[in-house]
């Protein structure tokens, strides 16, 4: 019997209308019957095709108890088979191991065993859809005040997404030279640009020089505890691939970035207001502590309207959604890939995402599930994905403050699931708060020189960050010295008394 999506006849009873779902009985016995007289048929359907995919569970059951004989390196066939039927009451009322035997003997051939398989997965994932659909309408029609429409929009995509990943019928091994054409092609483009970068530049000399620029599909984690400058080294970094922004066509039509990127930055802590707001400040130099009072002069308020006209002709988008879920997350940047071209993301930070199930109290499983989340989507859409991180109070506990990769919060699944790792440190910060007192029965000689040798190296620091790069899947690990300029939270390249760096660009 078959019964395509083409062929379905609806059928109506009163006033309902009843249509049965997709399935196709004869390809799946075709395929059966392929399996049961060559087994190798078996291994070209293997990549995709599961049991659960066949729409009559008798056949679910003998493809399964195939396989299990075939992956044990044993003979699957009508006899070997027999005894593991012969108290199935389902294989009974089909007319039990006879039915196995019929199946054996009815095969045509097995030259289309592979176009069999597709056909059987392709009606499973349509009966799925189908039941989808179904449960959206369902939920559609429940009025719910804690899950909105916005919320169900989220949750069928998800579900959506996962059907389109379970059971991929598409990808497996790929020819070297296709892969090698890539390479070839980042090369090509990192050659164009001076040989500083393949991926998005960060506009930080230095910092591209280790990292290569941020790689297309790589998920990277930018962390640092609170007034380390995480969320301003982010912004300089988003607003840099912004401004170097240069669109130009691939030669299918596309339009490509031949330098920069359209940036689209997801801030869970910050308004876009307040977010804008650094942005002017960092391009204006005018101080955004000053911005926010208002306690400024007629020479700064006409550098914040030039400043306002060079931003407003950059692509940088900003989502100020609070408590965003990874799958709503997803959801806006196809939507921004779609609509406006997508070359690097920002989130601010991801311990301020949800996950699936906003009530989970295992909090490491729902981090595990965000980073997962968007090491996908960074592959999905090809583009880099730096995501910000909390550290533990760990750091505190220690005379050096450096931070390292143990003091990730839930840093197995953060750790594991990253490309790049990088923290953000800036010593002037502890070192500012630990001005020396004077110790009981300490001499003026001996505090004078604890108190100048304590002065001369808050005057080393100030003013100054480190980037320390502490994983790198693609290269080396190491650290970069940056400018930091705290009234207008502006990140700098950084140029010592003692050096002066390559070619700026």
């Amino acid at each position: 019997m078959e019964n395509t999506a083409s062929n379905v006849t609806p059928l109506r009873e009163g006033d309902q209308l009843y249509r049965t779902p997709p399935y196709n009985e004869e390809a799946e016995q075709a395929l059966l019957a392929a399996i049961l007289n060559n087994n190798a048929v078996y291994h070209r359907v293997a990549e995709f095709l599961k049991a659960e995919h066949f729409s009559l569970g008798v056949h679910g059951r003998i493809f399964d108890a195939i396989v299990k004989l075939i992956e044990r390196g044993l003979l699957a066939n009508p006899v070997t088979l027999k005894n593991l039927f012969d108290q199935d009451e389902a294989l009974t009322e089909v007319g039990g191991a006879q039915y196995l035997a019929r199946l054996s003997s009815s095969v045509v051939t097995i030259i289309n065993a592979q176009d069999y398989g597709r056909t059987i997965y392709d009606l499973f994932l349509r009966r799925q859809l189908i039941t989808i659909g179904e449960d959206v309408v369902n939920e559609a029609h429940q009025h719910d005040l804690d899950h909105g429409a916005t919320s169900q929009i989220e949750a069928a995509e998800q579900r959506l997404f996962n059907l389109a990943e379970s059971g991929q019928a598409e990808g497996g091994f790929k020819p070297f030279v296709t892969a090698l054409g890539s390479a070839i092609l980042q090369a090509e483009a990192a050659f164009k640009r001076g040989g500083k970068t393949t991926g998005v530049s960060t506009g930080f000399i230095d910092l591209d020089k280790l990292l290569g620029g941020l790689h297309p599909s790589d998920l990277i984690i930018l962390a640092g505890r609170p007034s380390m400058g995480k969320t301003a080294l982010a912004t300089n970094i988003g607003f840099n691939a912004a401004k170097a922004y240069v669109p130009g066509k691939a030669a299918d039509g596309k339009t490509i970035a031949e330098d920069g990127a359209v940036m689209g930055f997801f801030s869970l802590e910050m308004s876009a207001e307040q977010l804008a707001t650094r942005i002017l400040s960092e391009e204006s130099g005018v101080s955004s502590n000053l911005i926010r009072k208002g306690e400024v002069s007629h020479d700064d308020f006409d550098k914040f309207v030039q400043a306002s006209q060079r931003l407003s002709t950059i692509p940088f988008f900003v989502d100020d959604t609070p408590a965003l879920s990874i799958a709503g997350l997803r959801t806006r940047a196809r939507r921004l890939l779609r609509q406006q071209g997508l070359g690097l993301i920002i989130v601010d930070y991801l311990q301020l995402l949800r996950g699936s199930d906003s009530g989970s109290e295992n909090r490491v499983q729902e981090i595990s599930e965000i980073t997962r989340g968007l090491k996908a989507l960074a592959k999905e859409l090809n583009v880099p994905v730096v995501a910000l991180s909390q550290l533990s109070r760990a750091v505190e506990q220690r005379e050096d403050k450096r931070p390292m990769l143990s003091d990730l919060r839930e840093s197995g699944s953060i750790e594991q699931d990253a490309d790049v790792v990088m923290f953000v440190y800036r010593e002037e910060y502890y070192l500012g708060r630990a001005e020396p007192s004077r110790r009981p029965e300490e001499n003026d000689d001996k505090f004078n020189a604890r108190y100048e040798d304590w002065q001369k190296r808050l005057e080393q620091v100030t003013g100054t960050a480190e980037v320390i790069v502490s994983k790198q899947r693609h290269g080396p690990i190491g650290k970069v010295t940056l400018r930091f300029a705290a009234e207008t939270t502006r990140f700098e390249n950084f140029v010592g008394n003692d050096r002066v760096p390559d070619d700026l660009y």
